[in-house]
């Protein structure tokens, strides 16, 4: 049997219609670049986020960029996020001309812990960006006291966390603005790049589709520079049509998530997922954690089993990063975390059969 990593063919198979008929539909209108198929997403992407304001962008890493922009982030400030995530986190802060500055993360969630979050916090400080890692939230309540007792903004980067909730209230729409990515295989995933920034500040709202739009509150009338940061009106109207099953597609990522749990239980040498207790984990991701991964994921592979690592290298690690001058050993639970992580299958139309081969060719190996 071969099992693949993630499947968006079966995906589009068990929706086609409905796809189809979205972007045909964008084309028959000609409304390619922003427009009324943007803005209906945004308005139905605010409401599933309960949420005041959704701007659709480019990407996510627009998404955290015109946030950081709007937030008024620029050279000689420094913004506090985390190495364990994708480069885009930190490329945006550094787009602002202002430093990245790491914390480690928590040995069972993989997200900031908030007490090396406030020891971070210098004069220089201004914004924090806690990243919910994999769909876990991040422990948002201490995150946002101690931010607000320093003066900051948070900015959560939720592109992996659609539709997760801490303590009941949905992602994102806990900070000053909260950030996501619609890459394809995103728990909702676009039909290429997009992202969007969610706020229920509306002087923050206006800055963001001002930067997004060349910096343009009208056309042809330029206050600020700005960027080509729209999102198209083809991925505005997939991401509306697929927004209603978004809910369905997490309850399956989590009872696959479930069967791997029960399967895997009591081998020995696996960390398993953890689920917070504040947290309603959606499984962008399903990353064990085990010794000699390397080896494992090798084996995998060469047994059609799709697997992959996220991130083999930390960001504080990586060459992009050098000038910031972090050593080995700074941040130990990440840096272990690289080296063990494993993740499995995970997309809502995986069957439990395709669980139960991944993970009995996983223990043969164990």
């Amino acid at each position: 049997m071969k099992v693949p990593f993630l499947d968006l063919k079966a995906q589009y198979a068990a929706i086609k219609s409905e796809m189809d008929r979205a972007i045909a539909e964008v084309v028959t209108d000609a409304a390619f670049a922003g427009g009324p198929y943007v803005a209906k997403f945004e308005t139905s992407f605010a409401a599933f986020c309960r949420c005041q304001h959704a701007i659709g962008v480019g990407s996510g890493t627009d998404a955290l960029w015109f946030a950081l922009l709007a937030l008024g982030v620029g050279a000689g400030d420094e913004v506090i996020t985390v190495p364990n995530t994708f480069i885009a986190t930190a490329e945006a802060i550094s787009f602002c001309g202002a430093k990245p500055v790491f914390v480690d993360v928590d040995e069972r969630t993989y997200t900031m812990r908030p007490d090396l979050f406030e020891r971070a916090i210098t004069a220089q400080t201004k914004v924090v960006i806690p990243v919910h890692l994999f769909g876990q939230p991040a422990d948002m309540d201490p995150i946002l006291r101690i931010a607000a007792a320093h003066g900051l903004r948070v900015i959560e980067d939720a592109c992996q966390a659609h539709g997760a909730e801490y303590h009941g209230r949905p992602v994102g729409s806990l900070g000053d603005a909260g950030c996501f990515s619609f890459y394809p295989g995103k728990n909702l995933g676009a039909y290429g790049e997009a992202g969007a920034v969610i706020t229920n500040n509306q002087p923050l709202a206006e800055k963001i589709r001002i930067l997004r739009d060349h910096g343009q509150p009208r056309k042809y009338f330029h206050t600020v520079v700005g960027w080509n940061g729209r999102m198209d009106g083809i991925q505005g109207a997939v991401l509306a049509a697929k927004l209603p099953h978004l809910p369905a597609w997490n309850e399956a990522r989590r009872a696959h998530a479930r069967l791997y749990k029960e399967l895997l239980s009591g081998v020995s040498g696996v960390t398993l997922p953890w689920e917070a207790d504040y947290s309603r984990h959606v499984f962008h991701i399903f990353a064990l954690r085990l010794p000699g991964r390397d080896a494992a994921l090798q084996r995998l592979t060469n047994e059609g089993i799709g697997c992959a690592i996220h991130y083999p290298i930390p960001l504080h690690l990586q060459e992009a990063y050098r000038d910031l001058a972090y050593r080995a050993g700074a941040f130990p639970v990440a840096e272990r975390c690289a080296g063990e992580f494993l993740s499995l299958p995970m997309f809502p139309e995986l069957q439990a059969a395709q669980v139960e081969f991944v993970v009995g060719r996983l223990r043969a190996i164990m």
